[in-house]
């Protein structure tokens, strides 16, 4: 192993076998494949994985050419399509290099299936090192590994529950290492702290990525290497408009899937809905008994906060033609058969329901969004951006539904950005009065619980002991397959 600093950054150990794999990461690709996304210190001419059904017998191979990079990343991005899986089957997995070790993941239910499983939600990660934050690193050990320093994090709670979730969302702000600025000894690292950060964060990260379904959508912290205008100006292309975020994800995340239902005009909204995604910003996967769809709410929609002009004075975007974001919303979400997948989660980053001061709140998100998951009987919206839990009672129009939990037509609302970073946790706050839970003691995370066609858990976890600091469940008929109201 060959040591690298540069001024003040100590970067993570480069290998003596650049073609080592380092930041694994696994996504739901279709119904019945798999992404395994990698970084590795050198280009690769092939991308290759073998996997199989047996951890001694890695049978099949699955390759690709993509394998990119972007000035001044030291890492190259590389990712293989594992196709023709078996549905909730465990498979074992070797990224093709002399330097390499057997993984394994349970592949992905298929449409329909009514399997109870969970999905952990976890939003605004940014802890790492034993501070919390630091870009020194002690010798690594064989990856993945989950450092000891971790394991009263969010990290490590993942780690030591794996067994009890099937797959994870991850909607928004990773690593944070456009706070390079807030440890002083970075000061005069600039671009070069905010890249150890990146690969130091996804590095621990691994051993969750690469061991369960990791799905992917952009917050804030994305979009550039730093939210100060003044060092914003500082930044290398490279360092602007997402541009660490797309060479990871982009290749990895689904397009939308062929729908699973038997009715005409739903397949044709699906294919509408397919043409109109762009993975890794918006895009939606089915799994089991589940319809997941993932928002921007960053850019591509009036008055988007961090797109050209908008009030976070981040200038990205924009990613698809105008108005591309909301009709595939629209599509997508009319597509849904309620009869094969009755639970439909929205994801996004950026909440337009929030306790606290109202620059928690998105305003032109709500606007661009609120009425779609309205209109088409949204289960779940499921945010982060404020670091603490909280879940609202189901709510629209900032009017609280009646029938509460039990079987309600506006969708119910939580933030689950208390994950933890180096900004911190926020303070609760005010809180509206149709808020029916707020942490703010401790870094925490969400369980969702899909129990069966009509009940659906919603646990809060703190981090640090795994206690489940609030529960409720959701009562819904699903009695209509295809909702429009």
């Amino acid at each position: 192993m060959a040591g690298c600093a540069f001024a003040g950054v100590q970067y993570p150990e480069i290998p003596t076998d650049l073609t080592t794999p380092f930041q694994q990461r696994l996504a739901v690709y279709g119904p019945d494949a798999v992404s395994v996304g990698w970084n590795t210190f050198a280009q690769l001419k092939q991308s290759c994985v073998h996997y199989g059904l047996s951890e001694k017998n890695l049978n099949t191979k699955a390759c690709s050419s993509s394998s990119t990079t972007y000035d001044p990343s030291r890492t190259w991005s590389n990712v293989a399509i594992l196709t023709g899986l078996t549905p909730a089957t465990t498979y074992y997995y070797k990224i093709e290099s002399t330097n390499s070790t057997v993984g394994h993941f349970l592949s992905p239910r298929t449409p329909g299936d009514k399997t109870p499983f969970n999905m952990d939600v976890v939003i605004d990660l940014g802890v790492y090192g034993k501070d919390g934050y630091t870009s020194k690193s002690a010798k690594k050990d064989t990856i993945p590994v989950v450092e000891p320093e971790l394991n009263h994090t969010t990290i490590g709670r993942l780690a030591k529950t794996v067994d009890d979730y099937e797959l994870i969302i991850h909607p928004g702000d990773f690593a944070y290492a456009d706070d390079w600025y807030l440890k002083f000894a970075n000061l005069f690292d600039g671009k070069e702290a905010y890249e150890s950060i990146i690969e130091q964060f996804y590095d621990q990260l691994a051993p969750i990525a690469g061991r369960k379904l990791y799905m992917a959508s952009p917050g804030n912290h994305e979009a550039v290497c730093s939210e100060i205008p003044y060092l914003n100006g500082l930044c290398p292309k490279g360092q602007k408009n997402f541009t660490e975020f797309m060479h990871r994800y982009e290749k990895t995340m689904p397009q939308p899937f062929v729908s699973s239902s038997s009715n005409p005009t739903a397949q044709n909204l699906a294919r509408k809905a397919r043409d109109l995604s762009n993975p890794p910003f918006w895009y939606s996967f089915e799994y089991g008994m589940a319809h997941v769809v993932m928002i921007d709410t960053e850019t591509d929609f009036p008055n988007a906060p961090s797109g050209q002009d908008g009030s976070a004075k981040l200038n990205g975007g924009p990613f698809g033609a105008p108005d591309q974001q909301i009709e595939f919303l629209k599509a997508d979400l009319a597509s849904v058969d309620r009869s094969v997948t009755p639970w439909v989660i929205v994801a996004g980053h950026r909440p337009w329901y929030s306790t606290g001061r109202s620059k928690n709140i998105c305003g032109p998100c709500q606007e661009a969004f609120e009425g779609l998951f309205n209109q088409y009987g949204v289960d779940l919206g499921v945010f982060g951006h404020v670091h603490n839990s909280q879940r609202f009672a189901p709510v629209v129009n900032g009017v609280a539904d009646p029938n509460g939990m039990n079987d309600p037509k506006a969708p119910m609302y939580i933030v689950t950005g208390g994950a933890g970073n180096i900004e911190g946790l926020s303070s609760v706050g005010s809180k509206p009065a149709y808020t029916e839970f707020a942490y703010d003691e401790d870094y925490s995370y969400s369980t969702i619980r899909f129990l069966d066609e009509q009940h659906l858990q919603v646990d809060f976890v703190r981090s640090s002991t795994g206690e489940i600091v609030d529960s409720s469940t959701l009562f819904k008929k699903h009695a209509t397959d295809f909702v429009e109201q």
